[in-house]
């Protein structure tokens, strides 16, 4: 039998009619000062649920009525999407309105002042340490603050796809399945790709010079990469180990190897799947719970992916067992 997983999401939630009570909740979830809730023409009401862990959250709020303040975002980078009402951002500098259809970036470097009415709100929340990392692992560079400008309206094109991430993110983040640390940081990480593809900003810092060293050590993050395929590491972490810069490691991996860090540690989970679909036989796994276990947590995506790689569906390296 598959051990039990121990689920790493946190959920809060809250609901109620009472003023006093909505504005503590928002102060507290979004560092907010200065909260001034003022009933409108809707019957009051407010209900907010947040799931996630401490690199990512999926949060989402109703709240009938109008809501003035100022938040403090410096501890996270924000994602923030309104479907019904809306309002103002950064009041009084560089105003942006809050429209359905319209996703923003929240300051990141400042507190900000906002007035917001009558909303559906939706939130993402991103581990600034970790946006940083996937950053630098995608542009060859050492992680520093990211830079984004609120006020830039994203492309469509990097609308619609943001989107289709988020409704792929949420199939993983919100479903019923138990999440482990390897599927939640996996799903983090492609999310995380994909905010930083869609929304302008720039690294405060320049690039790093291209970095020597990495010849010799190219076989020592490859077995780090097998040895802990089953934790939730990044290119960070091999980096880390084998002394190298993230530049260096990635410039190592393409000189020797012709692939990038990700794609080699991605590559060896993926056959991690196929060695255990290969030993059970129907009955005693499912796809599901083995992708899962090596952070495969969307089940289109990955049953794609391994067609791609393998010539066949994982269903089929199941049932071929013997």
């Amino acid at each position: 039998m598959s051990p039990v997983q121990t689920d790493v999401r946190q959920v809060v939630e809250s609901s109620g009619n009472d003023l006093d009570a909505a504005r503590a909740l928002f102060e507290s979830a979004y560092d907010a000062s200065g909260f001034l809730p003022e009933r409108s023409d809707r019957t009051f009401g407010y209900r907010f649920r947040s799931v996630g862990d401490a690199s990512l959250t999926l949060d989402a709020k109703r709240f009938d009525a109008r809501m003035v303040g100022e938040v403090d975002a410096t501890s996270h980078y924000f994602v923030s999407w309104v479907s019904d009402g809306g309002g103002v951002m950064d009041t009084g500098r560089d105003e942006v309105a809050l429209v359905p259809g319209r996703p923003v970036v929240f300051p990141s470097t400042r507190p900000f002042g906002f007035d917001l009415a009558d909303v559906r709100q939706n939130v993402v929340q991103f581990d600034r340490r970790l946006l940083e990392r996937v950053a630098a692992e995608m542009y060859g560079t050492e992680p520093a603050p990211l830079l984004f400008d609120h006020a830039a309206v994203p492309r469509p094109a990097a609308v619609r796809a943001w989107n289709a991430e988020l409704r792929a993110t949420a199939q993983v983040v919100l479903g019923p399945v138990p999440l482990t640390p390897l599927a939640m940081a996996e799903a983090t990480r492609q999310t995380a790709a994909v905010m930083l593809r869609t929304f302008p900003h720039v690294t405060v810092v320049p690039a790093v010079p291209d970095v020597p060293g990495a010849r010799g050590r190219v076989q020592e993050a490859i077995e780090y990469m097998h040895a802990n395929a089953e934790s939730p590491i990044t290119t960070t972490d091999v980096a880390q180990h084998v002394g190298l810069s993230i530049r260096g490691l990635q410039q190592g991996f393409q000189r020797q190897v012709q692939a990038s860090p990700n794609s080699v540690l991605r590559g060896i989970r993926f056959d991690r799947v196929r060695a255990e679909l290969r030993y059970h036989a129907v009955g005693e796994a499912t796809v599901s719970e083995v992708a899962r276990r090596w952070g495969f947590a969307h089940a289109g995506r990955f049953s794609a992916a391994y067609a791609k790689r393998f010539g066949e569906l994982p269903s089929e390296t199941l049932r071929r067992r013997g």
